[in-house]
């Protein structure tokens, strides 16, 4: 078998679309559709059925997609052996992250793994942690970065980060904190939305001081946890969000930071993965970076 045409295929299989395959490879999907019935002919078997536009793997299919993750998995190892005092081994990792570690987790973990990996890259689409979970479970992605654990038995937990919520105004609003929730919901609130680690967090709060959503006066809710600063700063509302996303803007001197009276749950940033999906020596060679790495605030 033709390594190469192996890669394409394990590219369908990921993307279950030969349009899609030949983007993500740089070929035209001509040459997609050639790799995989050349692959098909030197097995003599079929690989995938096609019904309009999906494209569906056979039983057959099915195993040698599993073999071949194995065997391409086998030769980055090889090729790693080989080439480790040359420092070049060469690979991507693809990466679904919610926004706050996105922002302010992730950088410093690359910064501190190129070091060592210089020519590995990074493919990072940000999104809420719900679909960053999604992502992770439908294995469009090699690792996930959330502050939220959601249980699921095919995914496995690596905790990065402890942090915990604070208040931000903008600086022609001020408190004197620690400030009470009572005195927060008083005022117009910028919210992140209901997917995101930060909103779970903060209505579990909610919850136990029997607070009903219908007391909030929310005038925005985003999904961007930089816009949502950006409304604080214009003095728009106040909001609740993570300490580390606050803490640069409050140290230039941009907004306040306010503790949050009786708040005192804490939660993590998580690193999460597919325990059935085979990785990329890339995708590993982070993970143990990053179980090898101690953050500030862990």
């Amino acid at each position: 078998m033709d390594l190469h045409q192996l890669f394409v295929f394990t590219k369908v299989v990921e993307h279950k679309n030969f349009s899609k395959a030949a983007d993500d490879v740089f070929l035209s999907q001509s040459t997609v559709s050639s790799h995989i019935k050349a692959l098909e002919k030197s097995l003599n078997l079929k690989l995938f059925d096609r019904d309009g536009r999906d494209t569906i793997l056979t039983p057959h299919g099915e195993r040698l997609h599993h073999w071949a993750q194995k065997i391409l998995l086998l030769k980055d190892e090889a090729l790693l052996d080989l080439k480790r005092e040359m420092m070049d081994f060469r690979g991507i990792v693809k990466i679904a992250t919610s926004s706050v570690p996105g922002s302010f987790i992730i950088p410093s973990i690359i910064k501190h793994f190129n070091h060592v990996h210089p020519n590995i890259s990074f493919h990072i689409s940000e999104s809420s942690s719900k679909r960053v979970v999604e992502h992770v479970l439908d294995r469009t992605v090699d690792i996930g970065i959330l502050g939220k654990k959601y249980e699921n038995d095919k995914l496995c937990y690596l905790p990065l980060q402890k942090e915990k919520l604070v208040l931000i105004t903008s600086k022609e609003l001020e408190f004197n904190g620690p400030v009470c929730l009572e005195e927060i919901i008083k005022h117009p609130l910028i919210m992140r939305s209901s997917d995101s680690g930060t909103r779970s967090l903060l209505n579990k709060f909610l919850e136990k001081k029997k607070i009903s959503k219908e007391h909030l006066h929310t005038v925005v809710h985003t999904d961007s946890g930089n816009s949502l600063i950006q409304f604080v700063k214009q003095n728009i509302g106040i909001s609740i969000i993570s300490e580390i996303a606050a803490q640069e803007f409050a140290s230039a001197n941009l907004i306040h930071m306010y503790e949050i009276k009786d708040f005192h749950d804490e939660r993590f940033f998580y690193l999460v993965y597919h325990k059935n999906k085979t990785l990329s020596l890339a995708s590993k060679l982070f993970i143990e970076d990053v179980k090898e790495l101690k953050l500030d605030t862990y």
